[in-house]
């Protein structure tokens, strides 16, 4: 029987879909985001197979390298013929090793390599002065999705070890290894992951954006990390240039660094190097080898088989070339019409965001006037870039080389283009993402918005939609990645980007108080037999809750406007069917409440969802007017 809107809005509009929907067997889910995704990906790998034969002429130079590597994962006989050959260079590499002296010589060489150090590190734009770039660091990364499943107790978190397990000790057959160092390795490989989970961030914490920074000198970090040579890793990299202040993101990790990494235990660190390296690598070798590093993977999400032939070329090449794909598609098929309208839509919903800024009801008047400046400032991106940075045409694919090889030469140029940015101003012309992902965001850092041209189009938007159907769908979309940048990361930044406290302390604790009200909605909702985590998911409902506000503010301006329209669009975007693995999974890990409950919990906030409808006390969709929450 289908379910009344007044009791359950998603089930309303989506349930007769998803009962009769069938999830793709190399993907997670099937519908809204996932169906989109596809959709594009169809067009792109058709014009790829176009171009690789000659049919289509060349868009760029950029596509042609980007359908070079693709050419080249093709060619799965050659792949076939030289098994793991490509990778045992780096294997030879690591098995070279015998002292941290080693491992302190050839550090650089190894982070190029794509060989894993005993931490992770990088360069990202510095969060208390946006203009510039500082250096980070982090503990090494775990193989278990969060370090939840690694408690006592947790079957769950059995079961996936054991799987990874049995894959890893298939893969190490195929290595030069001795069935004895086989046996060694794996049990090593788990042992050092076990020391790494009990330090590192859980994922609830990384939530949490703000406390990533921790600046240190360098002197403190060289420390903690010793023996492991820091201070000559950076020298290596930087010359006499090396930051004097690093940015600790996983503060106990590195504190705590002794604890995993020493001159005792460099063993176990070696051969979980070594692993690491090999399940990577694997992917680009053999489609023997290739399907056992993906099975860990597909147990995971649930996913039964790996992508053919032609989709895994196709998002292998995306990888590396993704900026240039972008550019290509949002070119070829995105119309400045479209691109005009949503334009305005933004400025709009911005507009009208001041005006509800302007009489908020728990802001004094100089947090009122700080938000304000803040959303005068948003930049718009919206599309595709006008430009791409020159940098993308040094990136060149060798069909004389290996598919491993190759994909070693492009992350070595990556690599070092990121070290390179350290002691260069931030450029705020960049995206976050390119223009054939199926996506939006919002930067705290530069205070951006970001559209890709893929995310345009039905349900999100249509120029055929009605204006409240974009408004339930795009409109409030827009207003999310708006909303970020006063969620409870987002509201930690100036409007430059930059850390700062622009609040009064009582207009905070106001906010703080709201949150937690947000929170208090979603914490310990049972869904596919798992609970949502309302602390984990807070900073995305609290966007989705400032973005249905805004947008219903503009609907009020539209005479005799279709509310029933606006709310069913708005289902209609968070339409999915997924894997129970897979609904598990991003129960625990990700920072967005699933989406069913997207769809229906923000509507009970609003005194329109009722007026729509006529939701009354008793329906399914029903909240009193004192547990409803509206921040924005």
């Amino acid at each position: 029987m289908k379910a009344r809107i007044q009791d359950d809005l998603y089930q309303a509009v989506n349930g007769e879909w998803i009962e009769k929907a069938v999830i793709p067997e190399d993907r997670p889910t099937a519908g809204g985001f996932a169906e989109l995704d596809e959709n594009v990906e169809k067009i792109l790998r058709g014009d790829f197979a176009d171009f690789a034969s000659g049919k289509k002429a060349l868009p760029s130079k950029e596509v042609g390298e980007a359908v070079k590597l693709y050419s080249l994962y093709l060619d799965a006989k050659r792949r076939n013929e030289e098994g793991l050959k490509p990778l045992l260079p780096g294997l030879s590499k690591i098995l070279s090793i015998h002292s941290v002296e080693d491992l302190n010589a050839h550090a650089k060489e190894f982070e190029l390599e794509g060989i894993t150090l005993p931490f992770s590190s990088g360069v990202t734009e510095d969060m208390k002065d946006a203009t510039k770039h500082c250096f980070v660091l982090m503990g090494p990364s775990i193989i278990l999705p969060d370090t939840t499943y690694y408690e006592e107790g947790n079957d769950t978190g059995k079961q996936l070890l054991a799987l990874y397990s049995q894959s890893l000790a298939e893969l190490l057959k195929l290595t030069p290894l001795s069935e004895a160092e086989q046996k060694l390795y794996l049990e090593d490989t788990l042992k050092f992951d076990a020391l790494v989970a009990k330090q590192v961030k859980s994922q609830l914490e990384w939530a949490n954006y703000v406390n990533n920074y921790n600046p240190k000198s360098l002197a403190e970090v060289a420390k903690d990390l010793a023996p492991f040579d820091f201070k000559g890793f950076l020298k290596q990299i930087y010359g006499d240039e090396a930051p004097e202040t690093i940015v600790v993101f996983d503060p106990k990790a590195i504190e705590n660094f002794s604890s995993y990494f020493s001159e005792e235990n460099l063993p176990l660190y070696l051969h979980w190097a070594y692993t690491r390296y090999l399940v990577s690598g694997a992917k680009l070798c053999s489609e023997s080898a290739h399907a056992l590093a993906t099975s860990f993977r597909r147990a995971l999400l649930g996913v039964e088989k790996d992508p053919v032939l032609e989709k895994q070329a196709y998002q292998f090449s995306s990888q590396f070339f993704s900026d240039s794909i972008g550019m290509y598609y949002g070119a070829a098929y995105f119309g400045e019409e479209a691109k005009k309208d949503v334009v305005d839509m933004v400025k709009q919903i911005i507009e009208t965001y001041k005006k509800r800024m302007a009489r908020n009801s728990f802001l004094k008047e100089a947090t009122r006037e700080k938000a304000i400046l803040k959303l005068s400032t948003i930049e718009i991106k919206m599309g595709y870039p006008d430009k791409i940075d020159p940098f993308y045409a040094t990136l060149k694919v060798d069909p004389s080389l290996s598919l491993f090889e190759n994909a070693q030469v492009l992350q070595r140029k990556l690599n070092q283009r990121n070290w390179d940015k350290l002691h260069k101003d931030v450029d705020r012309s960049e995206w976050g993402m390119p223009g054939h992902m199926v996506n939006a965001c919002y930067n705290p850092s530069m205070n951006d918005i970001t559209f890709p041209a893929a995310i345009l189009q039905k349900p999100f938007y249509g120029l055929d939609q009605s204006r409240e159907e974009n408004l339930g769908g795009i409109g409030a979309v827009i207003g999310h990645e708006i909303s970020h940048a006063f969620d409870n990361n987002g509201a930690s930044f100036d409007e430059t980007g930059s850390l700062a406290n622009w609040w009064t302390p009582e207009d905070y604790s106001a906010f703080q108080s709201l949150t937690k009200k947000m929170i208090e909605e979603f914490d310990g909702i049972e869904y596919f037999g798992g609970k949502v985590n309302g602390e984990l998911t807070v900073s995305e409902n609290i966007a989705d809750n400032g973005g249905m506000g805004v947008t219903l503010e503009i609907m009020s301006t539209i005479p005799h406007a279709d509310y029933q329209a606006y709310f069913k669009n708005w289902a209609k975007v968070w339409c999915m069917k997924a894997k129970p693995q897979y609904i598990q999974y991003l129960l625990i890990n990700d920072v967005h409440s699933p989406a069913g409950l997207r769809a229906n919990m923000q509507p009970r906030n609003f005194a329109e969802w009722y007026r729509a409808f006529d939701v009354k006390e008793g329906d399914g969709m029903y909240l009193s007017p004192e547990k409803r929450v509206s921040i924005w």
